[in-house]
């Protein structure tokens, strides 16, 4: 087998590649490298596997035969969405296509990776792959949302329309080495808050939720899916649900840190539930997480203080 990953040296990408390449896969990497970086995958090279530096938003070839394009190229955490909107959009849209239009002409199988972040700020807890969402299309948030609601309509027109054997997976949030330090969201923030010495910043009171899902689990359901005939969205993520003013508690207790917790205004449209129902994923893939939350923060933390320390060095 051989597939061609797109931001396949993002934090869930290079998880995707190493993965397939232990299953004796062969991988091809696309990445812009600008979320993505090649330290993420450098430990990969071989001949199995061939890196690819493009922006799949222009266009996107490969010469060998494919039996996978799996699309995961797109900038994904809120600093991003107000330093690179149009970038988003396009990774969405045009990246997309391009992605499709390779997978339609190799006869190759399609994975589009889509988001919890198509619920918007929920109405309905946890939420099921049935759930239309609750988005605001012109917040400052929906440069992500409205581009992967957009690639899911867009990849499904392929499917009914030129026959592209297609899935779709709605990712919630995931954690684990290689996040970026400076990401952005809860996990990493706090973790490199709390080991950096600075206050731990908690936006709103802290009682909004997330469900955080180890990326080990993540990468098992995307290919339990990759494997399956199913064609509509599932949902792969960590039902068991916390509240952020809870987990900056566990940070500060895991990293054993003295520094304050500080609250700042919650931004708009910041989801206030985020819950998975993973009842289809279990169902027809026969799936569901292992790795608990202690155990997961634990394997990050060794990642975190690690790069922690060689930021502080250089």
């Amino acid at each position: 087998m051989r597939a061609l990953i797109t931001g396949g040296a993002g934090f869930l990408g290079s998880h995707l590649c190493e993965f397939l390449l232990q299953r004796g896969w062969q991988v091809v990497c696309v990445d812009n490298m600008v979320t993505g970086a090649p330290a993420n995958v450098s430990h990969l090279q071989g001949t199995n596997f061939e890196l690819l530096t493009a922006d799949v938003s222009s266009s996107l070839e490969y010469e060998g035969e494919l039996q996978y394009v799996l699309h995961f190229a797109s900038a994904a955490s809120p600093p991003d969405f107000a330093r690179l909107p149009i970038e988003i959009m396009r990774a969405g849209a045009f990246g997309t296509y391009n992605a499709l239009r390779l997978a339609q002409r190799k006869g190759a199988k399609f994975l589009l990776a889509s988001t919890s972040e198509c619920y918007g700020d929920p109405e309905v807890s946890p939420q099921p792959e049935t759930y239309w969402g609750h988005v605001n299309p012109i917040g400052p948030r929906s440069v992500y949302d409205e581009s992967k609601r957009y690639a899911e309509a867009l990849t499904m027109a392929f499917h009914r329309t030129h026959g592209v054997d297609t899935r779709i997976v709605r990712i919630f949030n995931t954690y684990g080495p290689r996040m970026r330090l400076n990401d952005g969201r809860a996990l990493p923030n706090f973790l490199y808050q709390a080991l950096t010495g600075r206050p731990i910043t908690v936006y709103g009171d802290g009682s909004q939720t997330r469900s955080f899902c180890y990326v080990s689990d993540l990468i098992e359901g995307i290919y339990r899916l990759t494997q399956s005939d199913e064609h509509h969205p599932v949902n792969i993520g960590n039902p068991q649900e916390i509240t952020i003013l809870e987990f900056a508690k566990r940070i500060k207790e895991l990293t054993a840190s003295d520094v304050p917790i500080v609250f700042e205004p919650l931004p708009q449209d910041d989801p206030k539930q985020r819950r998975p129902d993973i009842s289809k994923a279990r169902r027809l893939l026969g799936w569901e997480p292992k790795v608990g939350l202690q155990e997961g923060l634990e394997l990050t933390l060794q990642y975190f203080r690690q790069h922690t320390a060689e930021c502080a060095r250089s």
